[in-house]
């Protein structure tokens, strides 16, 4: 095993849907879907039966999580208050699939900004929350779609840690000699899995695919971020959790098994999630002889601003700017694995050789992912 190769990332690619939902459009099409299902429902709601359905506000969506709009594949079928989720047209198998065909976007992207030709790339890893199917591999299909005709290619789901786990798995690669370019691809398609009928969580989500090139030092391009290390933990918790799969089956028109979507105790997540997170940038920036005074800037999962806003200030010490902690959610949503990605992508090249900064994610699992860089001095 080389022991002295150094793994950096050379560049990152973003797609972004064409289409966007304000929070006035979102809610605007919920409360009309509220008031259908009290208007039906009317004589069981008078009858204590059932309780009535709560309108939504923009207020209430941003106060609960920062989110002002996010990009989706399919506005028409969400925002139609009869139907409320993404009608995505199935394509026959001998066409590229909607999550290969968005995460093929965001790689060109990457390889593009990196001058690297997809001959030169040695593995691939679609690493996201929302894989579209079980198998054939949506990364093999990325690899086809890319003409890269060697290596190897698999998926991985660590939900919204998919692309700090990838971005360690890559970096193993690249130390250990086994690959030279990774490709971490990760296709986040979250529209589909959210229940847009759901008061408390109906705004969350917005879909993207981001792309991440890692690979050894000594062929990257001269601007890139060293990796100067990775740090994963996983704590099992009930609290975020999506129970669709192969062993079960729901109508996505009729929403009558909600927890075949998402679901999560919001409290919860907040409360358990903001000092496991925060503990563990700590301790890994402590093992590499750093404090909060040495990062330059934190690129955060991007799932709820008050909690980016609390880990931020544990670990540097003080109430972050925009400049120290950056933000995409406003416009985005939460896109699971790709949020800190995205950030890292619209705000890292106003950056100072050898300034260091950190990637984190978390989520579901619970899972979360700290990735330490520093910019190539």
């Amino acid at each position: 095993m080389s022991n002295n190769i150094v793994p950096v990332i050379s560049a990152t690619g973003l797609f972004t849907p064409a289409q966007s939902i304000s929070n006035e459009e979102l809610v605007s099409s919920f409360n009309q879907y509220v008031d259908n299902f009290n208007a039906k429902n009317n004589k069981d709601i008078a009858s204590g039966k059932i309780q009535p359905l709560v309108h939504s506000s923009v207020e209430f969506i941003e106060k609960a999580s920062g989110i002002k709009s996010r990009y989706v594949l399919d506005k028409e079928n969400i925002i139609n208050p009869d139907i409320m989720c993404p009608l995505i047209p199935e394509r026959s198998n001998d066409e590229i699939s909607i999550s290969a065909e968005i995460g093929v976007n965001a790689a060109k992207m990457a390889l593009e900004r990196a001058a690297r030709d997809i001959k030169d790339v040695d593995a691939l890893l679609c690493a996201c929350s929302n894989l579209q199917r079980a198998y054939p591999a949506v990364a093999v299909e990325i690899q086809q779609a890319l003409g890269m005709e060697n290596g190897f290619a698999f998926d991985m789901n660590v939900a919204c840690s998919s692309a700090t786990f990838a971005i360690q798995t890559a970096a193993d690669f690249i130390r250990s000699g086994s690959a030279k370019s990774v490709l971490v691809v990760n296709p986040e398609i979250t529209s589909g899995h959210l229940n847009w009928r759901d008061r408390d969580s109906h705004f969350i989500f917005g879909d993207v695919a981001t792309a991440i090139l890692v690979e050894a030092k000594d062929i990257a391009p001269e601007d890139h971020w060293e990796i100067l290390g990775t740090k994963l933990i996983t704590q099992f918790s009930n609290n975020i959790r999506n129970n669709f799969g192969f062993l079960n089956r729901t109508h996505p028109e009729t929403m009558d098994a909600p927890d075949k979507l998402f679901v999560q105790e919001g409290r919860k997540v907040f409360k358990e999630v903001v000092p496991m997170v925060s503990a563990m940038i700590g301790q890994h920036i402590g093992e590499h002889g750093l404090n909060g005074d040495n990062l330059r800037r934190l690129w955060l999962h991007q799932a709820n601003a008050g909690m980016n806003r609390l880990i931020a200030h544990k670990v540097l010490g003080h109430e972050a700017n925009s400049d120290e902690s950056p933000t995409i959610l406003d416009s985005y949503a939460n896109t699971s694995s790709a949020g800190s990605i995205i950030a890292f992508h619209k705000h890292h090249e106003d950056l100072a050789k050898g300034d260091i900064g950190l990637i984190c994610s978390f989520g579901a699992g619970y899972s979360a992912g700290s990735v330490i860089v520093k910019k190539a001095a």
